[in-house]
């Protein structure tokens, strides 16, 4: 087989030094398992986490970390972490990453993905130790035109509602960074953009597959306000191979472009809201559904996908997980969290997934 340095995937982190901003999040807390099964020495900076019932709080990560809790628009106390802890990469995911909620505070959505980019940019400027910046914006960064096609990483950047354009702005910062501080290649900062993700441990108010699973804890009806909006739908664990890969890479320097990276599912996983709740539905074993609509909502987009074809070809990275094994991923965390001891099941789970990852690229 090609050498693709896959094996290094799983080697490289051991004993680097990481930071992760919004390492209480969804996504942040996964990243963190991540890290910690490769060995990485990781520092979270974040705040509290939302509920009793987050992924990071029912794996009690904050014991198995450096953990510290503040707000990524304080720059004077993000710089001295950095100058405390000495990372050598960083994974940057703080953010306030909700639509819905930047319509209702749109200044301290703007406040925390714009400038809380341009302070995790700067305090990279300045560390001494740090070498990788990896910043996590969103695939709503494009300008929706509802095309039936994947948004290139070229494509243009817009945003209809402020956390769109909050991430869109976020991204012209770092190409601004990138071509003003970082063009000698000492430091790499690139941008990922990753489609909806869902997964274990997730409980935010206003997004889909938490909606699901606590109406079907209470046996109420599910909600549906978009009915027909399709959405690029990935597990969790999806995106953060594709950066655990490109940090690998760039660590290694194998790879020396930066930039924007898409990391989507495959095109069989791109439904629409109704028939990804009716396929959660037959998972969960039980369930009803109600499509209540709201004229007087705030606009949403009603199509959005992503070429991977970069990723694809540079990384050599695809999705592994089909939309069935994607559901059942997710679903089956939420049937055993209240059960199970969670630390052990979600490692299980990337464990699971990794074995995939590993699969996949020993065919290639």
């Amino acid at each position: 087989m090609e050498n693709l340095g896959v094996i290094d995937l799983f080697d490289v982190y051991k004993n680097k030094k990481v930071l992760i901003t919004g390492h209480t999040g969804f996504k942040g807390s996964w990243l963190t398992l991540w890290l910690l099964k490769l060995g990485a020495k990781v520092t979270g900076y974040a705040l509290n986490p939302k509920t009793a019932k987050d992924n990071f709080v029912l794996c009690d990560l904050k014991n198995k970390i450096k953990d510290y809790r503040e707000d990524i628009r304080d720059y004077k106390k993000l710089y001295e972490v950095f100058e405390e802890e000495e990372p050598e990469i960083i994974f940057h995911l703080a953010a306030q990453p909700l639509v819905l909620d930047s319509y209702e505070n749109p200044l301290y959505t703007i406040e925390t993905n714009t400038q809380g980019t341009a302070n995790i940019l700067e305090a990279f400027r300045h560390s001494n130790k740090a070498k990788i910046l990896i910043i996590i914006t969103t695939d709503k960064v494009y300008e929706n035109f509802e095309w039936e096609w994947g948004y290139r990483e070229s494509d243009q950047l817009g945003g209809s509602d402020p956390y769109s354009a909050s991430k869109a702005a976020s991204e012209i910062l770092i190409s601004s960074y990138q071509r003003s501080f970082f063009n000698e290649g000492k430091k790499k900062v690139v941008s990922v953009r990753a489609g909806n993700v869902i997964g274990g441990g997730d409980w935010s108010e206003n997004r889909l597959i938490p909606d699901c699973i606590r109406a079907l804890e209470n046996n109420e009806k599910i909600i549906i306000r978009n009915p027909n909006s399709t959405r690029p739908w990935q597990h969790v664990l999806e995106p953060l191979g594709g950066y655990l890969l490109l940090g690998q890479k760039l660590l290694e320097e194998s790879i020396s472009e930066t930039g924007a990276w898409n990391f989507g599912p495959f095109f069989s996983n791109i439904i629409t809201v109704e028939e990804l709740v009716s396929e959660i539905i037959d998972c969960y074993g039980n369930g009803e559904y109600e499509i209540r609509s709201n004229k007087n909502a705030p606009k949403e987009s009603n199509f959005l996908s992503l070429d991977i074809s970069k990723a694809s070809r540079k990384l050599k990275w695809k999705p592994v997980l089909n939309l069935e094994e994607t559901i059942k991923f997710t679903i089956d965390w939420y049937k055993l969290y209240s059960s199970s001891n969670v630390f052990e099941y979600s490692y299980k789970q990337i464990c699971n997934y990794q074995n995939k990852m590993v699969n996949h690229y020993a065919k290639r």
